[in-house]
């Protein structure tokens, strides 16, 4: 019987450009990736981020891979977005320099459950904290939106790979 097929971690990586921060991650941002990055390839998604999903993706799941941070310590920190049925979100992943996932986090995206329109923006700083504004709107009158509803909150990336509310 044959070893399953397997992906370097390295290659991995390398589907993630290093960016320079700060960078803002809005509802719109997954078409610059989508325009400038290559695919993950299927073996790298079934290896390095479905086993650390929370749910298991259904058949219509994409993922893309959208930047790197560069060198944010002793492990790497990746940003991949997920686009699932009414659910669109920017993860943000962090893994041991062998490829172990440390922490992952969503951190910007839409999400409606059909009644509610909720939207985040992320915005990564040079420091390594991560500002999040997140809004909701009627999903049928979504230009009834009132920003007196909005939430904020921030996220530090830790120098052991963690990500800790602030």
């Amino acid at each position: 019987m044959a070893a399953p097929l397997k992906v370097s971690f390295e290659h991995f990586l390398e589907k993630f450009p290093e960016i320079a921060l700060p960078v803002t991650l809005t509802a719109e941002s997954h078409h610059h990736f989508d325009k400038y990055n290559d695919p993950l390839h299927l073996l790298m998604i079934e290896q390095f981020i479905v086993p650390y999903e929370e749910d298991d993706p259904d058949d219509m799941t994409e993922y893309m891979a959208c930047f790197r941070l560069s060198d944010p310590g002793d492990f790497h920190a990746v940003v991949y977005w997920r686009a699932a049925l009414l659910n669109y979100q920017y993860v943000l992943a962090t893994y041991s320099r062998n490829g172990t996932l440390i922490d992952s986090r969503v951190i910007a995206g839409t999400f409606s459950d059909g009644q509610k329109l909720t939207q985040s923006v992320a915005t990564i700083n040079e420091d390594l904290g991560i500002y999040v504004v997140t809004g909701q709107a009627d999903a049928n009158r979504i230009m009834d939106y009132a920003a007196s509803t909005s939430t904020s909150y921030r996220l530090e990336l830790k120098e052991d790979g963690t990500i800790e509310n602030v």
